[in-house]
């Protein structure tokens, strides 16, 4: 069990590592092609829509090969773009070859994320502990890996052909590594209806919808931390860069904190209590980052803000995967609306944001956030469908 466990949290840091890769040296990324700002943002956009795409699908891939395959695959797809993304940018010089590789990366990434999700479920059924927020909480840690590295190869010039090449084959050593510990899951044991029918059962379950509505106001909190808070702090509250820079820091150690400590929690106050506690943080976060009075404040409200969105995602994806054999469909789906938030999000604060101001653009997001509140009830837990014994899975080892 202990090496099972360990080989799921390789993977989640691994995918940390892959993404704070990319996000670190994305100045480096543009001025090998020379891009605008607007035009780095259209070139993420191939990374976003290759996600889309893939997330959509995803959960017919795992229940057709399993989430130990589809996650070797995906994974090793995202892992080696990475490394495309360094070659076509810095040694080729091609914004086409770079916008290919990013949308591979994306989809690559995007079912990385739905396999591993649906592998770490089946591994908190085992343990019979919530374990899926310490299983995000490693991806945080790997992000604050990759960037430490983004830093340290910027201070060293590193080329980023050679920076992204060494990081590519850095997690492809921690994917083919971390994965001959998994197990079977039931995601894809035969159970009398076709995957199609399936994942068409799980678009009209109103469960399944409301966890996606719950997700996506919540991932919109996160994403437009990610997205905008350091230009808050420097455009709002007339913050220097790195005083911006440091703000999201502390928003993403908050949210590192409360993932890795989130699973005593859960234990102790169960699914629907630490969604809407979750959900109140949030918008407390928000409200204060937005009407507060001074800068000691607004770093105050990233604390409340990262805490806030920690536990969401995770505890959203133990409730889809409560049932075994519906669980990649599930998961799927809620992921697929998540994704709405990270696909249209930042295009619309930023529409927003010239009509009435960074600050209160990003208040307008707590309407989602009390919307998620209200819908934390659908996070509790449901009956699971008997499950087959592992043993009878013949397509995944």
């Amino acid at each position: 069990m202990i090496p099972w466990r360990n080989g799921v949290l390789a993977l989640y840091l691994g995918s940390g590592l892959l993404l704070s890769t990319l996000v670190s040296r994305l100045p480096s990324v543009r001025d090998a092609l020379g891009l605008s700002h607007g035009e780095v943002g259209l070139l993420l956009l191939c990374m976003t829509a290759g996600s889309f795409a893939s997330v959509s699908v995803s959960g017919f891939v795992v229940m057709r090969l399993g989430s130990k395959r589809t996650l070797v695959l995906a994974a090793s797809l995202a892992a080696v773009s990475l490394g495309m993304v360094g070659l076509a940018a810095a040694g080729m010089h091609s914004l086409l070859l770079t916008g290919t590789a990013l949308g591979l990366m994306g989809a690559g990434n995007a079912a990385w994320n739905v396999s591993s999700n649906v592998q770490g479920a089946a591994m908190e059924r085992a343990l019979g502990v919530p374990i899926m927020p310490v299983l995000h909480g490693f991806f945080s840690v790997g992000t604050v890996l990759g960037a430490a590295a983004g830093a340290l190869g910027a201070a060293l010039h590193l080329p980023i052909s050679w920076h992204f090449a060494l990081m590519s084959v850095a997690v492809l050593a921690i994917i083919h590594t971390g994965t001959r510990t998994f197990r079977p899951d039931a995601s894809n044991v035969g159970s009398g209806h076709s995957n199609k029918s399936l994942l068409a059962d799980a678009w009209r379950e109103p469960r399944t919808m409301l966890l996606g509505v719950l997700v996506l106001g919540m991932a919109l909190a996160e994403g437009a931390a990610g997205d905008w808070v350091a230009l808050a702090l420097s455009d709002g509250y007339g913050a220097i860069n790195s005083v911006g820079a440091i703000g999201y820091g502390v928003f993403v150690t908050a949210m590192t904190l409360a993932r890795l400590g989130g699973g005593f929690v859960l234990a102790r106050l169960g699914r629907v209590v630490v969604i809407r506690i979750s959900a109140a943080s949030t918008l407390a976060g928000l409200l204060l980052f937005v009407f507060g009075p001074s800068m000691h404040t607004a770093f105050a409200a990233l604390v409340f803000w990262g805490l806030g969105v920690a536990l969401s995602f995770p505890v959203a994806m133990t409730a889809a995967s409560d049932d075994p054999m519906r669980a990649a469909a599930r998961v799927s789906v809620v992921s697929t609306i998540g994704y709405g938030a990270f696909l249209g999000g930042p295009p619309l604060l930023g529409l927003l944001a010239d009509a009435v101001g960074l600050l209160h653009a990003l208040g307008y997001v707590g309407i989602l956030v009390a919307v998620s509140f209200f819908l934390a009830p659908a996070a509790g837990p449901r009956k699971a469908a008997a499950v087959p014994e592992p043993a009878t899975n013949t397509t995944e080892h």
